[in-house]
């Protein structure tokens, strides 16, 4: 019996240590994908909880950003790399 409640034990942990590993992966996956914009503003914020100045580039970027999700797209638009 004092088996059985140790591997029960072992799974649970695998368990959560399965979903921190996931939810890493994820973290990582978005912070690929939003690159340059999320290491824009990491390091924006960075400057000016030390004081410092901001390069301005993360308005620049988010500008860009609401510009492209707000354009219209058709099939046609759509290029394939060779």
């Amino acid at each position: 019996m004092l088996k059985n409640k140790s591997k029960q034990l072992g799974q649970g942990m695998t368990e959560y240590i399965i979903i921190v590993a996931l939810i890493a992966v994820a973290a990582i996956s978005v912070y690929n994908l939003f690159g340059q914009t999320v290491r824009t503003q990491v390091g924006d914020l960075a400057a000016e909880l030390g004081g410092g100045t901001t390069s301005g580039n993360a308005t620049g970027l988010g500008t860009e950003a609401q510009t492209a999700a707000t354009r219209e797209t058709t099939l046609g638009d759509f290029e394939q790399a060779e």
